[in-house]
């Protein structure tokens, strides 16, 4: 069976061109057909992971297990809105993917995981917490598939939030509308492959490859951390693209993952630039609940004291999704070490006036710093630096 990983192949490109002509000639009508656009969906996803029988089984029981849990606590929450039902919920949401990341030490755990399964989990966990928060109040069997199965986003992103992607949904693009995305679709999908196929694939060809990386020398190391550091943005930036491209295509505004990231002035400002959807979901649904849930219980006076708890919680589970590999654990160590630290500093400049946002050249050298932490966290987050430990 021919494989069909997302953006993997041009095979996979004149495939997506050839299904998606009728979409794009209905949406220059201004009209849409949701029919089509299901069978696309549906034959897709069983391209996508035909290859790999068992991938297909496990993604299936996986969206049935999902769509069980969230229809269910929809209806609890509906009779009373408990704690306790939500942490079961919330438990039984993430447990597939717990397991799945439990199998590099578990190997005969790997059975479960499917291309995406990430991704796909942080869907179904913030449905389930915005049917807590009383946001959700019903979601049609229908819908619920349309958005997991949302074959564009399916494998790493940009993760959409539900009642957004509900939102574009619900409204069929106007002609007019839609050619400013069918522009925007194109535009992405070219910035991809620049990205993605020329770009990325000369670093990683050139410089990640070059022999003189081979040694744990210090200035090999340092070349691999630079080196990897930019494949890393522009691989994964280009496959952001094309996938914004094409929901674009669909008449789906996916939101933005990057914005040039290496351009941060700070940890803080980097993370609102880096994998922002991935950032965000983090940022609103862990660290905010974490801080919202302690300072409403009171489990701590000191508000600082939380938020540096909060960061620290955020960025270790931001960590462990990963993979439970130590190097992902330290990675997200470091990255709740230097965004507390930062804040801190943040905060005793403003009484001190040490360091004055609007001069250019501190300007600059913030950029410069930051470029280099952010690098060095990718070191670690490579594994190259795992013979130290």
């Amino acid at each position: 069976m021919i494989s069909f990983i997302p953006y993997a192949s041009f095979r996979f490109f004149c495939l997506i061109a050839v299904l998606l002509l009728p979409v794009i000639i209905l949406g220059l009508m201004g009209k849409r057909n949701l029919l089509y656009n299901d069978c696309v969906a549906i034959l897709m996803t069983f391209l996508i992971f035909a290859a790999q029988p068992a991938q297909l089984i496990s993604f299936l029981i996986f969206i049935i297990w999902e769509a069980v849990l969230i229809r269910g606590y929809l209806a609890l929450r509906a009779r009373k809105n408990t704690g306790l039902y939500f942490y079961i919920a919330i438990v039984l949401s993430v447990l597939p993917l717990f397991l799945v990341k439990l199998s590099a030490d578990v190997t005969s755990l790997s059975v479960l995981g499917f291309l995406g399964i990430s991704y796909v989990s942080f869907k179904s966990i913030q449905m389930i917490i915005d049917i807590r928060d009383g946001l959700l109040k019903e979601v049609p069997l229908s819908q619920f598939f349309r958005f997991i199965t949302f074959f564009p986003t399916i494998s790493s992103g940009p993760i959409d939030r539900y009642r957004r992607f509900k939102s574009d949904m619900d409204q069929i693009p106007s002609a007019l509308t839609y050619r400013t995305l069918l522009y925007h679709g194109l535009n992405k999908i070219f910035l991809g492959f620049l990205y993605k196929y020329i770009i990325g694939y000369l670093i990683h060809k050139y410089w990640m490859g070059s022999p003189l990386l081979d040694s744990n020398t210090f200035s090999s190391i340092l070349l691999y951390m630079y080196g990897y550091s930019m494949y890393l943005f522009f691989d994964f930036a280009g496959y952001s693209h094309f996938a914004i491209g094409v929901s674009s295509l669909m008449g789906i505004q996916t939101p933005e993952n990057f914005n040039k990231p290496f351009l941060s002035r700070n940890i803080k400002d980097f993370w609102n630039r880096w994998h922002m959807s991935l950032s965000f979901w983090f940022r609103d649904f862990i660290y905010m609940r974490f801080v919202y849930t302690a300072v409403k219980n009171k489990w701590l006076k000191n508000r600082y004291l939380i938020s540096d708890i909060g960061i620290t919680v955020n960025f270790l589970v931001m960590g462990f999704w990963h993979g439970f590999m130590l190097h992902y654990i330290i990675y997200g160590i470091y990255h709740a070490i230097a965004f507390i630290l930062f804040d801190k500093f943040e905060r005793w400049n403003k009484t001190h006036h040490l360091w004055a946002k609007d001069n250019p050249w501190v300007h600059g050298l913030s950029i410069v710093i930051t470029f280099h932490v952010v690098c060095f966290s990718f070191l670690i987050f490579s594994g190259r630096l795992n013979f130290l430990w």
